[in-house]
């Protein structure tokens, strides 16, 4: 694996990498607590997000917000490269404080309109990952890059959304409404057996659609929900016990075990 980039500074994450021989393996579940921007250079792979499959060719661009789980699925052996960007929402607070330019995060459905062809924004990320003078520049760039990103990706946004007033809205599929339904409820007292009596199909069935729509377990795609939701409450000042509690977790211990197996820490080293 050639990683080309890779670095972090003020909350922005920026990552370059190109393996020449991948196989898939070892691409899981990702759910992240900053925004997220994905950029395909080469390879043969589609990409879901929150059960949308997305084909991917040079040039497509993803934008994943916090939350919205993600995973890539390689369909050869071989090449595979990209960009990768992550940033908190607040990263543009002081010069966009309505937030206007993160609309394409925050309003819109959890797996829809992810996808945007920007082959143009291929020499903008090579920038962001390229080298720097030192630590200043390679802020004032991650800035002005993202702005200029940002920006573009916004008009087509508000462009689509405009357009999509004026059509119905499609029937959704089985799992398109499980999901819904799981995030609708996401606190709740959810489990498969629930889940499949309340959708009439098998328990297995279950597990089948959240593998395939997800890249992973129905019980492990609703864990890694309720952990960023905790993760948020006690950066916000919350305690561990009341963030376990109001996110769904029936005891603290087992919110606690979960929490250290994602995070590689305790919940009440975030206060």
């Amino acid at each position: 694996m050639d990683i080309f980039c890779e670095h972090e500074s003020d909350g922005v994450y920026t990552r370059h990498v190109r393996e020449e021989n991948a196989d898939g393996s070892g691409y899981t579940m990702h759910i992240h607590d900053r925004c997220e921007i994905y950029y395909f250079v080469d390879g043969e792979a589609d990409y879901l997000v929150e059960g949308t499959v997305y084909h991917m060719r040079r040039g497509s661009l993803l934008v994943m917000r916090p939350g919205e789980v993600h995973m890539a699925k390689l369909l050869t052996n071989g090449v595979y490269e990209r960009y990768a960007v992550n940033f908190p929402l607040s990263l543009l607070d002081d010069i966009d404080p309505e937030r206007r330019l993160m609309r394409l995060y925050t309003e819109r459905p959890l797996g829809e309109r992810n996808l945007y062809e920007r082959p143009e924004y291929e020499g903008l990320l090579g920038t962001l990952c390229g080298k720097h003078e030192d630590e200043y520049e390679r802020r004032i760039t991650a800035y002005r890059i993202l702005m200029d990103i940002l920006s573009g990706l916004d008009e087509e946004f508000r462009q689509n959304s405009f357009e999509m007033k004026k059509k119905k809205t499609r029937d959704s599929s089985l799992s398109e409404k499980i999901l819904r339904y799981v995030n609708e409820h996401i606190y709740e007292g959810l489990s498969v057996p629930f889940l499949a009596e309340k959708f009439y199909v098998s328990e297995s069935q279950i597990g089948r659609l959240f593998k395939k729509s997800t890249g992973a377990s129905c019980w492990e795609y609703i864990t890694a929900k309720r952990l960023i939701a905790a993760r948020e409450m006690l950066e916000d000042g919350e305690s561990a016990g009341a963030a376990a509690e109001k996110c769904g977790f029936g005891d603290y211990s087992s919110f606690y075990r979960a929490y250290v197996k994602r995070y590689g820490e305790s919940p009440r080293k975030v206060l």
